[in-house]
């Protein structure tokens, strides 16, 4: 370790492009590995019944076959004669059931006063005494109520006003007799009155319990050998059972650190892989040299991971860090985006550092090596002989390597036809992945290949342009391996960004062409549409055809190659009468059969009319629902379609909103004008981001822009670091007569040889996977997207083959020919 130590800091200009490479790494792996631990170890924020010493509530964890467990976003409820049992078992002081329902106070205009989420702001009086103080007395009627002190501050309400409160969707006039002196925004009713207006009656959302500390333990463990199957918290994992809508969100937090980690990983491995050969390659002279004073093949290569460790262990210091900060950011975004509720933090402990340390000196160690292989195991006087020209590359492991290569090709190329057999968001993402398959092809077979490409080049015209040529083809490796990198660079740029483009576009067709309503009414600050709007909608002139629209989360169970699997997905909710204003492209059966327990399903699933599908419902009730309908617009409409009959009592039971067709705009307006809280907009059936963009897209485009210019800085530093280990070589050309001019001109060929390659293998991997996708999806032989992205690309990549190689040869030549030929670095 110490002559590695010694080596490192003589090589360290050498050594640089190592330090970037690990540095990029390891901020993204450690942004990738804190969101990965905050969805298995973050908890939500007690926001209310902070008074209880531990919540009860059901099991809202559906075990997951396939390993773990998937959250389940809808609340399940319990009986309400449990509470009593609690209440008796020894050691607890209280417990009391709470239960939530929509409920909004209505200000003076007649508008809803927005203090919090009106959809669960309903609950029971009996909870106040886990919320906060009270002042005032009780309500003792459905006529009464206590207000949360948010919320009467916000509509100018004090005890003893009067008031008109929306609640479960129906306008009543009740007096104010008592506010909560806490951070609440609630409408409190008295606990019978709460069960009516929740449909609860017999049950309760949740249990709290009040229990001094030194029995809560024995206490929670008594509940959980009771009742195993419920759900048991104290301290901060209470907010976890409060509400399982942030449990669901830690579950996005999970899948979207799965799904960056691939890419991620193979990325990180590349680059810092690249990074490290072309350091090697720079240190073969010395390397050789010790093998002709002794030094044994396991010496040398584990003297080149030695080094290779003190410049990953000088770039873990500020990496790291660096990748705390980004997942924060990364953290922001989701929550910009809808996708994570603002009040779920990132859990961050030393694990995340950890683990990108250990895995990036695993890769360090393992690509030194294998970079230092070829000299450590070629005889001392032919190591020596080779440490100034590259080996010959025909013997069997290029043969491997360029077969391996070949097979990835071919490979990827087949997975892309995927889409034009299954018009799913699976299938679609199979695309992006043929292409960097076959990159990493690319990457095995692009010495081989551009050896032989090199030989056929003419060595006509100008000796500046034969020394280009010869110097393509006698270091095949060296330019093969830049070539590469900028070639996946293009691959991945096209083929991610335009899958994503290409999936919004068919999302965005299936929703145009299928939504045939005008118009969305909504009403999220009452908690949703009140119980009676439709009925008067469709009773208003003009209207031709009206129907309610809710979605909510099915589990489907099915068998593949004989496992059994489940698959979450998000489902929307139609009746009978949703055909006048939508059209989800029926092929079989038909929409007007969706009542009892009925779903209809998209292509993609591969259901029939007739079939018995095993479901469970967003709060993990079982049923099997009979297929009544297949539809081809699942892309827009997602999967499956759930009849009301199915899932009534299992999801909120006010409609989201409403979609209406009519002829009578101004007569819908009026109508509108005279029901406060109701929101008059477009038809919108899909989830959307900012721009109408869904905030998944957003969310990939924003990893793509990441680890592009990961990807970038690792070509950059590659290129820069190949060139400047040039020095001995063009200090020898102009020993021999060559100008300054004349060997940059050699050098802009190359870079322009390299660059053309790049682009010509990187735009071909990437066309074939890309028209596949645009005539499965679009029914055209290209995909959607930005036109002036390819070009941009094109540019972007040649601006950097070019500008990093001049830059370093322009600094190379600074030196003086002797000066450089002595300091051989």
């Amino acid at each position: 370790m110490y002559v590695a130590s010694k080596m490192a800091r003589r090589r360290i200009a050498a050594l640089v492009a190592v330090i970037s490479a690990v540095l990029g790494g390891a901020a993204l792996i450690t942004t990738t590995a804190v969101l990965g631990e905050s969805g298995f170890r973050s908890h939500a924020p007690v926001t209310r019944l902070t008074g209880a010493d531990v919540l009860v509530g059901a099991d809202q964890n559906f075990p997951d076959p396939a390993g773990g467990s998937i959250a389940l976003p809808e609340r399940a409820s319990l009986q309400a004669g449990l509470v009593s049992e609690m209440a008796t078992l020894p050691g607890v002081s209280a417990a009391a059931g709470d239960v939530s329902f929509p409920a909004a106070v209505l200000g003076a205009d007649g508008q809803p006063v927005v203090a919090g989420d009106p959809a669960t702001a309903g609950h029971g009086f009996s909870t106040t005494a886990f919320v906060g103080t009270t002042t005032g007395t009780a309500p003792t009627g459905g006529d009464q109520v206590a207000l949360g002190q948010n919320l009467a501050r916000a509509a100018g309400l004090g005890v003893g006003d009067t008031a008109r409160v929306v609640a479960d969707g129906r306008t009543r006039t009740v007096r104010i007799t008592s506010l909560v002196t806490s951070a609440d925004a609630g409408v409190y009713f008295t606990d019978e009155a709460a069960a009516e207006l929740a449909g609860s009656a017999g049950s309760v959302d949740l249990i709290g319990i009040t229990v001094p500390s030194d029995r809560r333990d024995a206490v929670i463990e008594e509940i959980r050998s009771r009742w195993p199957n419920l759900a048991v918290a104290q301290g901060d994992s209470r907010g976890d059972v409060l509400d399982p809508g942030l449990g669901a969100a830690r579950t996005l937090l999970v899948a979207l650190s799965g799904s960056m980690s691939g890419i991620t990983l193979i990325l990180v491995g590349f680059i810092v892989a690249g990074a490290l050969g072309v350091s090697i390659d720079n240190q073969r002279r010395e390397l050789a040299l010790l093998r002709a004073v002794g030094a044994t093949p396991r010496q040398i290569r584990r003297l080149a991971a030695g080094q290779a460790c003190v410049a990953a262990g000088l770039a873990l210091v500020p990496g790291i860090p660096l990748g705390y900060l980004l997942a924060d950011q990364a953290r922001r975004l989701l929550v910009r985006l809808d996708l994570l509720p603002e009040g779920l933090p990132l859990t961050f402990s030393p694990l995340p550092a950890l683990g990108a340390a250990v895995l990036l000196l695993l890769t360090v160690q393992i690509a030194a090596r294998s970079a230092a292989w070829r000299v450590s195991r070629r005889p001392a006087t032919e190591a020596v002989a080779e440490s100034r020209t590259e080996a010959p590359n025909d013997g069997r492991g290029a043969r491997i390597r360029n077969g391996a290569g070949l097979l990835l090709i071919a490979g990827g190329t087949m997975l892309a036809v995927t889409p034009l057999v299954s018009r799913s968001v699976i299938a679609i993402s199979t695309s992006a992945l043929a292409g960097i398959i076959a990159a990493i092809g690319l990457a095995l077979a692009g010495p081989t290949q551009l050896q032989a490409l090199s030989a056929r080049l003419p060595r006509r015209g100008s000796p500046t342009a034969w020394l280009a040529v010869s110097n393509l083809q006698g270091y095949a490796r060296r330019f093969a391996g830049a070539g590469t990198t900028l070639g996946i660079a293009v691959v991945f740029v096209i083929t991610y960004v335009f899958t994503q483009t290409t999936l919004m576009r068919a999302q965005a067709d299936d929703t145009a062409t299928g939504t045939k309503a005008g118009f969305s009414i909504s009403a999220p600050a009452l908690g949703g549409v009140p119980p009676g709007t439709l009925e008067s909608v469709r009773a208003l002139a003009g209207v031709e055809g009206a129907a309610a629209v809710s979605t909510t989360t099915l589990l489907r169970q099915y068998r593949m190659l004989g496992d059994v699997e489940v698959e979450s997905t998000s489902a929307m909710i139609l009746g009978p009468d949703a055909a006048p204003v939508l059209d989800l492209d029926v092929s079989a059966g038909s929409l007007d059969d969706l009542t009892g327990a009925t779903v209809a399903a998209g292509a993609s699933t591969h259901l029939e009319v007739g079939d018995e599908a095993t479901l469970y419902l967003g709060d993990g009730t079982p049923a099997t629902a009979r297929v009544v309908a297949v539809y081809e617009r699942d892309l827009g409409f997602g999967p499956l379609v759930a009849s009301p009959d199915l899932v009534a009592g299992h999801t909120a039971d006010l409609a989201s909103s409403l979609l209406v067709r009519t002829t009578d705009e101004a007569a819908l307006s009026a109508f509108m004008a005279s029901r406060p809280g109701l929101v008059l907009g477009d038809p919108v059936t899909t989830a959307t981001g900012p721009k109408g963009v869904p905030a998944d897209v957003w969310i990939n485009l924003a990893a793509i822009g990441v680890l592009l210019g990961y990807l970038l800085l690792g070509i950059a530093n590659k290129l820069v670091a190949a060139t400047t280990g040039r020095r001995a070589e063009f200090a020898t050309l102009r020993l021999n007569g060559c100008t300054t001019r004349q060997i940059l001109s050699m050098t802009r060929r190359e870079a322009g040889l390299i660059t053309a390659t790049a682009v010509t293998a990187g735009l071909g991997l990437a066309a074939t996977p890309m028209v596949l996708l645009g005539l499965g999806l679009l029914g055209r032989p290209y995909p959607s997207g930005p036109v002036w992205l390819v070009p941009v690309t094109i540019g972007v990549v040649a601006l950097i083959g070019f500008l990093t190689v001049e830059l370093a040869t322009r600094h190379a030549l600074r030196l003086p020919p002797a000066q450089a030929l002595a300091q051989r670095e």
